[in-house]
């Protein structure tokens, strides 16, 4: 066959052809998704470069297919009903523990201690994911647990991501339950801590949930808005100083790939979602 590359099998080149119409297909839903308002032909050939006569193509195979829908005579497209089961399907079938212990995993075979996942949940943190480590002496957890905001790592870096006005929304009437001699049991108290943590962009539980324990917390913020915090816990006394500079490296370090993983992001706004009983048709 003229053309051909030498050796090449008898159908390489249609199966190159039909992957790369896919490849350019799905790049259109794509462009499609991430622009406000529908997307003409005009501006699908800026942005992507292909000839109008191949888009045309491309567009009217996605369209009799219900991928996207066309909206006027520009001609300007955006997306069809075909691709909300996808998207649906995609969302219920995520489970945070499969899609955030590669993150975590990593975290405590280096510090040796447990990392947790919790998000706000009224006036309680809630657990959504824990990895320990293989040592008898370490910070039992487990997700679906609650506790209390005030007190935990997790907690309060979640009540630091709140305007001042809205933490006491959260908190049961004063004074606080006291989990340890320690626990701050005032929202003054409480408040002044939270400026603290605000500023530096970690939280610390010392000794004020469990006697005996320390816990580190940060956020896990993506587009300015924290969805949730991540913390690692262990026994007081292997949380030092020195010990705490080379742990906070370290969370900063899984923060940012887990909230640059886009199925993490997906699933812990699912649940975030649910917990406020939030209904989305995505």
């Amino acid at each position: 066959m003229a053309g051909a590359r030498p050796g090449a099998r008898a159908g390489d080149e249609g199966v190159h052809y039909h992957a790369n119409a896919l490849a350019r297909g799905l790049s259109l839903l794509e462009t499609i998704a991430g622009r406000p308002a529908p997307v003409t032909l005009a501006e699908f050939h800026e942005l992507t470069g292909l000839p109008k006569s191949t888009l045309v193509r491309l567009l009217s195979v996605l369209e009799d297919l219900n991928y996207v829908v066309r909206v006027d005579e520009r001609p300007a497209y955006r997306l069809g009903h075909r691709i909300l089961p996808l998207a649906q399907s995609y969302v219920q079938r995520l489970d945070l523990g499969t899609v955030a212990t590669p993150h975590l995993q990593p975290l405590v075979d280096q510090l040796g201690q447990t990392a947790n996942i919790g998000i706000l949940d009224g006036d309680s943190v809630l657990h959504v994911c824990v990895v320990s480590p293989e040592r008898s002496l370490r910070f039992a957890g487990m997700a679906g647990q609650r506790d209390s905001l005030h007190t935990t790592g997790l907690g309060k870096m979640l009540l630091a991501s709140l305007p001042e006005d809205e933490v006491g929304d959260h908190l049961p009437p004063e004074p606080y339950p006291a989990k340890t001699p320690k626990s701050r049991t005032s929202l003054a108290a409480l408040l002044k801590d939270l400026r603290t943590t605000r500023k530096r962009g970690h939280s610390l539980d010392d000794n004020e949930n469990d006697q005996g324990v320390r816990c580190l917390a940060v956020p896990l913020t993506v587009d300015d808005e924290t969805i949730a915090a991540l913390s690692v816990s262990g026994p007081a006394a292997e949380f030092g100083p020195e010990d705490q500079k080379r742990c906070l490296v370290a969370l900063a370090e899984t923060a940012t790939a887990l909230t640059e993983d886009a199925d993490v992001v997906a699933a812990l706004r699912r649940i975030r979602d649910q917990l406020r009983g939030v209904i989305t048709s995505l």
